[in-house]
């Protein structure tokens, strides 16, 4: 993976681990590194399982894709704030 790679996983981490958090009920006590971290995994897992499906690589936006990667940044996070709440007690 070269740089640009690399700085455009973390920019698409972001977003996606932020639209992860926005469609879940509530609010998500979660730091924003852990909201990264999760983005980043989702939109990689995501990309993989859009593959896996066939539909990765389509004319103009991969909605499907995206929206893969949204539903699995919303599990990551959801996830990640019951073994985060579950650590701070």
């Amino acid at each position: 993976m070269e740089i640009t790679g690399f700085v455009t996983a973390i920019v698409i981490g972001i977003v996606i681990g932020a639209l992860g958090r926005l469609v879940l009920p509530g609010r998500q006590h979660l730091p924003i590194w852990l909201t990264i971290v999760v983005g980043i995994a989702a939109a990689l897992v995501g990309t993989a399982v859009a593959g896996v499906l066939g539909v990765a690589d389509t004319r103009g936006v991969d909605w499907i894709e995206l929206a893969v990667q949204i539903g699995l940044a919303a599990l990551g996070v959801s996830v990640a704030e019951g073994l985060y709440a579950r650590r701070k007690r």
